[in-house]
Formats: structure tokens, sequence, C-alpha cells
């Protein structure tokens, strides 16, 4: 049979296969074309990505230090210990002998480490991968046993120990709030740390190392390093003595106060608005951010969550939040009769009081629209002069001012001084203040808020309207960092300082100071804040908090407040410190705050160079009458107003009590001359002082042949009276005639 025709089908049939064929082909070759060319450097990226391995050359974060060149945040050298997952697979095809690599690298690891065996092995399972993490943050202790566990049994490559940074802060919890602290992988996430986090991370650099199929590094030439570019340095404004003697106040009232949400505090330059010290206490661990503090503990455990539970992780992580949080920059509260120091500064710029002349008689309560609304002196101050008025921190007189203002002029003098406004300060999370619109204000509304209460403002806001106040009147912005510089020096930022308007008058001002000074070592209700020999300008306050979940059953919620600027007559800087929900002893401004900003100030002012006037002192230094003829030690003791008793038949003193430089009340002032071979004699008992009037103190102490020594107010015998908060020897303790006692005495006048 031959060769018959192809059939008009089989033709068909062909011709499709054929053209469908030339379709794929041409296709492939499409794809083919958009490879090598459209999509090239896609796929090339691939191709090296496979070829090589890209290893991280971390930049090294810049330091944070303080306004005198002290490191408040460093950085130092752990190791993190990784495997290659791909090379151990290629090493264990070729083992023999039945080496498993696998099992035998995640025990040693294991043992090392201290951590799970299958943790370790399940990163050996990820074989596509030449780099898996099996810890962060080793010791060199820990790297070290690390590495001769690679050397001795020749792991050099499948384990590996590369040298990273951890941040690190000297001081521990000092600053906290402030400084803040950077994540598990260096990315500041809270205080300097997050908002100048840009500036301190600096730009990683890698080290590329080219390849085979098998993972085994390719020669040298294939390689590619770009080095990494280390962050820059920022100097904070921050004086590391001063951020510490905040702390210890604000620790110290918190303690005594039973503070149940906290207490904060600013510092500031009031020329400059350069924050010297900022503290939210109790702080935290910089180094261990995740754990909480005491006091926060304290709280989950009175929770009474069980450990582990899905309600102790969330209050937990809801503790954290709290305790990371600053205070003084990102919550609000309500300032109280603090605030009557703006007030004043208003009325005065407007002319609406006068300083002598214009008195409000106080019953201790006003009726206005159908209220009445109470002053803290509920029996009445009765007739006040303006003066008295303010540092008796009447009520009824701001009600009055602020009538006499006008929401409208109220209103503009609030927005001036920077109430309605971030202040612009260079943190994370700034709050802002809670106020009404000027058109939803009332009549009402102004005249309580004359006096302090009903809205609520930011400590930054509030420090920063008292230091204009304090400075002549101009609104500065407050800020942190003084200077950016690079890794060689040179400075790429200064700050400068910035003034945003000015408000106030410098006569208004320098009225507002002579009145608050007076107030504190005088009769008023900041006296506690008074330190001797320094003019102190000050003011309480005490407020009501509203809708406050209080920890504390059947106890009123408030907060204690106290702020101040030194000197009086030329101030230098301003401090507030906030006291929220105290719980112990007596809740007013002038009691739970301003004894420690006196105690604040008494230490910071010759740390700063203000020199302490002796003029208003009345404590005074004991010369130094030993080795001297007795008849002459006699006569200058007496001239000075010493009186004086003789131990002892010699012709020489040859001790003394009290000794030399002991600091002794100028006005009651006895010593002991010991001569020839005579002894000290202890044979006086120390009376019990504290809680007693500094008049009876002194009398015990004057009648038992005892001086005294009294810190922490002036003018005694004014308002309610002292009373001995502290004594220096225990009561009972047997000492010699003339021995100086230091009793601390403390008013509870309220506000």
């Amino acid at each position: 049979m031959g060769i018959g025709r192809v059939s008009g089908t089989t033709l068909k049939r062909a011709l499709a296969v054929l053209v469908s064929m030339l379709l794929v082909f041409a296709m492939l070759l499409g794809r083919i074309l958009i490879i090598q060319t459209v999509d090239y450097d896609r796929y090339l990226k691939k191709v090296i990505y496979q070829m090589n391995t890209q290893s991280t050359l971390q930049a090294e974060r810049g330091i944070i230090y303080d306004a005198n060149g002290d490191v408040l945040a460093t950085n130092v050298t752990t190791y993190r210990v990784f495997i290659s997952p791909s090379s151990i697979k290629a090493k264990q095809k070729s083992a023999e002998g039945g080496v498993r690599y696998a099992e035998d690298i995640s025990k040693g690891l294991s043992d090392i480490l201290g951590i799970d065996y299958d943790t370790v092995y399940k990163q050996t399972t990820y074989t596509a991968y030449l780099d898996r993490t099996v810890q962060k943050n080793l010791s060199d202790e820990k790297a070290d046993e690390v590495r001769a566990f690679i050397n001795e049994n020749g792991y050099h490559d499948m384990v590996f120990l590369e040298a990273t940074s951890k941040r690190y802060y000297p001081n521990g919890s000092l600053g906290s709030a402030v400084i803040g602290f950077t994540n598990s992988d260096g990315k500041g996430i809270y205080g300097l740390e997050a908002f100048y986090n840009e500036d301190l991370s600096g730009t990683n650099g890698y080290y590329l190392t080219a390849r085979d199929s098998f993972g085994n590094r390719m020669p040298q030439e294939y390689d590619t390093y770009i080095p990494a570019e280390n962050g820059s340095n920022i100097t904070t404004t921050i004086d590391s003595y001063i951020q510490r003697a905040l702390e210890e106040q604000l620790i110290a009232t918190v303690n005594e106060s039973g503070a149940q949400n906290r207490a904060c505090g600013i510092v500031v330059n009031v020329k400059t608005g350069a924050i010297l010290a900022m503290a939210t206490v109790p702080g935290f661990d910089l180094n261990d951010p995740w754990i909480l503090n005491d006091y926060y503990s304290g709280f989950l455990l009175s929770d009474g969550y069980a450990q582990g539970s899905d309600e102790y992780k969330k209050a937990y992580q809801n503790y954290l939040f709290d305790m990371w949080r600053n205070k003084a920059v990102s919550d609000s509260y309500i300032p109280g009769s603090t605030f009557k120091i703006l007030t004043s500064s208003m009325a005065l710029s407007e002319n609406k009081v006068s300083l002598s002349g214009d008195t409000v008689c106080c019953g201790g309560s006003l009726r206005l629209f159908g209220y009445t609304i109470h002053c803290h002196k509920v029996k009445g101050h009765g007739v006040l002069s303006f003066a008295q008025g303010l540092v008796q921190s009447c009520n009824v007189w701001f009600m009055t001012l602020g009538e006499r203002l006008g929401i409208s002029k109220f209103y503009e003098y609030f927005k001036s001084f920077g109430y309605l406004e971030k202040t612009g300060i260079d943190l994370p999370g700034e709050g802002n203040s809670v106020v009404k619109t000027k058109n939803a204000m009332t009549a009402l509304d102004l005249a309580i808020y004359a006096f302090g209460q009903n809205f609520n403002i930011t400590p930054i806001q509030h420090i920063m309207a008292i230091a204009a106040a304090a400075n002549g009147g101009y609104l500065l912005e407050p800020y942190l960092v003084e200077k950016v510089t690079d890794r060689d020096g040179n400075v790429t930022y200064t700050h400068q300082a910035q003034v945003k308007r000015r408000v106030i008058s410098e006569e208004v001002c320098k009225t507002l100071a002579e009145i608050l000074e007076d107030g504190v070592s005088g009769d008023g209700g900041a006296k506690n804040a008074y330190v001797a020999g320094y003019k102190i300008a000050a003011k309480t306050g005490t407020s009501e908090k509203k809708g406050t979940e209080i920890r504390v059953e059947d106890v009123k919620a408030y907060v204690c407040s106290c702020v101040a600027f030194a000197p009086a007559d030329d101030p230098e800087i301003a401090v507030l410190m906030m006291v929220d929900e105290p719980s112990n002893g007596v809740l007013y401004g002038s009691v739970i705050a301003a004894p420690y900003v006196g105690a604040f100030l008494e230490t910071v002012l010759p740390y700063i160079g203000v020199q302490r006037d002796e003029a208003l002192v009345n404590d005074v230094a004991v010369p130094n009458f030993e080795d001297m003829k007795l008849n002459d030690a006699k006569k200058a003791a007496s001239e000075l107003g010493y009186k004086v008793n003789v131990k002892g038949n010699g012709e020489y003193v040859t001790s003394q009590i009290p000794r030399a430089e002991t600091v002794i009340d100028k006005n009651n002032k006895i010593i002991t001359f010991y001569t020839g071979t005579s002894r000290e004699d202890k044979g006086i008992a120390v009376p019990e002082l504290i809680g007693k009037s500094v008049y009876v103190a002194n009398r015990l102490l004057a009648d038992a042949g005892l001086n005294v020594s009294i810190v922490g107010t002036d003018n005694y015998l004014s308002g309610g009276g002292a009373t001995v908060m502290e004594q220096s020897i225990p009561a009972g303790t047997l000492v010699s005639e003339g021995t100086a006692i230091t009793i601390r005495i403390r008013y509870s006048d309220p506000d």
C-alpha cells in the first residue's frame, strides 16, 4: 500500500500544534527579553542575594551627656550568637561516623546559654538560611564560653559570634522619664532617646560576602564593605547634681505623704528656658525598663490577679506604660492656688488693683450666681490688702480680681501665658490643657478659674508661665538639648533661646516677687519653703481632683503643689513640685510640697553660685576658743553674746561645747569651756521636742543648758505656729552642757 494523502484534519491539527509552539516560544522569548531589560535590576538583586551573605555592621548609637559632660547614656559591647542552618545541612551531608551536627550544636549552646534545647534545635531546621539568631546581648563571659565551644569542636563555619552594642545607663534610674530608653533593636522609644533617635542612631553599614551554591565563601575580591556611620552625640541641659537633688526631695515627699499617683518636678533656668532637671518619681531602672518598680509592683500585687493570667498580663502592661510616662510633660492637673501668681500679674498689668488702700473683706465665702463658693479658710480672713490676699491665698480676693478683669481680658492673658498651646519642648508625648473655650466660659467659671480651680494644665506649661513671671515677663520655649555633635566633635546644632512673646512688664514681675518673698519669710502660706540666707518667692496650691479613681477608700483625692523662684530679687531658677493624691498627714501643698521645695533650694542655690546673705540668717557658727587663756576666752565669748560656763580649774581652754564651727541660733547662745585635765561631762538628757511648738522646744533646750539650731522656716510664731518635725539627737540621749540640737520645723497652716 503506498503513502496516501494527508487528510485535512491532520493538517489542521499539525498547524494548530505548530502555532501553539510558536506562541509559547514567542512568550518565552518575550519573557527573557523582559528579564534582560525591564526587570534586569530586580532579578540581578535576587541572584546576588542567593550568591551573597550580607552581614550588618551596626552603627554605634550616640552618647547622651548632661550639661557638665557627664555620661547619661552610652553603649557597652555585647555579643550575638547565631548559626548557619544551611552550612550545618551541607556539613551533615559529608559527615562520617554518625556525627549529628544539629543535635550536638543545639545541646552545647543550650547548656552554655541556659535556654531550652528545642528552642535552639528549631533554628537548625531553617536550612534555607545562612543566619539564624540563637541569643542576643551575651556578656563577655558567655561569649568566651561560646568561643571555646566553637574552637574545641571545629564549628567555625556553623556557629558564629558577632560583637554588638547595647545601650547602658550609668546612673540607673536617674532622669529615667526624661532620658528614656531603646528597644531590643536599639531604637529609642521613650524620652530623649525617642525624640532624638534619628540623630543618635546613625546609619548601619554592611559586609557583603560572596558564596557558592554550597554556602562556601568565594575569593575575597567578590566581597563588599560599606562602613557604618555612627550616631551623633547630644549634650543636654540636665545637670546631674540638680537632678539628684530634685529626685531626692520628690522621693522623700512621696514616702511621707503616701502619694497614690506619683509626684513630679521641674527645674528651669528662667533666663533661657533650659530644663536643668525634670523628674517623675518613683522612676524605673533604665537598664531594665521592662521590670515594674516596687511602687507599681505593689499595685499589681494588690489587684489580686493570678500570675500568668490574661488579666495579670494586661495589668502588668498597663502599669509599665504608666511607669514610663513622663508626668511632668504628658499629664495635666488642676494647679490650685499656685495659679494666683498669674491672676495677680493680670490684675496688676491692667491696673485692676492697687497696692495701697485696696482691700477686700473675706467672710469665708462669696455668693455668686446662685452658688456659694468658699475660701479655704472657712471662717474668713477678714479685711485684707491685695498683698495679704495673695500670700494668705484668699479665694474671695481672687474671685474679686476675676470679676474686675472680665472674661475677655482674663482669657487673653491665659492664652498669652501659653496655657492654650503645647510648649514645644523637645520630648515626645507632650500633653495639653483642658480648658473651656472663651465663648463657653461663664462669669461663674471665671470666678473659679481666677483662684486656679476647675481647669487642667500641664506642669511644663505652668512652670514656663511661672518663669515668665520671674524673668521680666518673657514666655520662653523650654528645651533639653543644648547641642548636637558628630563623632569628629563638630557641632551640627546649637540651641538658641526662643522668646515666644512678652506677657507682662518687668515692674509687675518685681512687685510679684516682693510680695511672694514676704509671704515666705513672713506669714504667708509658703513659709515652709523658707531657706535661711536666701530670698525665695513661692506659692503653694491644693486642688481637689474630679472623677479620679482614688485607690484609698473614703479619702478625697488632692493634688498638692508648690512653685518657687530664686533669688527673688534676681531670679535664676524656678522649680515646681507636684504630689498627686497624697494620702497621709495634712493634705495641703504648704505641708506636702513647700518644705521639700525649700530643702531642694537649700541644696541647689549654693551649688549654682548664689551667695547666702548672712544678714538674713538667724544662725551663727561658733568660734574656736580652744588653747586660749580662760580669761581671754571668757571675755571674747561674752562680747559675742555667749552665756559662758566653765568646767575645771585650769588656766587654758582645752575643749569646748559646742565645737568650733557648730551652727546655733544666734539669739540663744550657750558655751561651756573645759580647762586643765577635766573631761567633758555628759549628764544632760535631751528633751523630747518632736510635735512641740518652736517656742516650747526653744525654752526646753535653754532651760537644759543646750543650744538650738532651727531649720525649715523663719518667723517661728506666725500663723498657727510651727512645730518640730525632727530633732538631730534623740530624746533621752545624755549630752554635755552647751551641745547644739538641730530641730527641723514645719507649719501646718493651709494654703
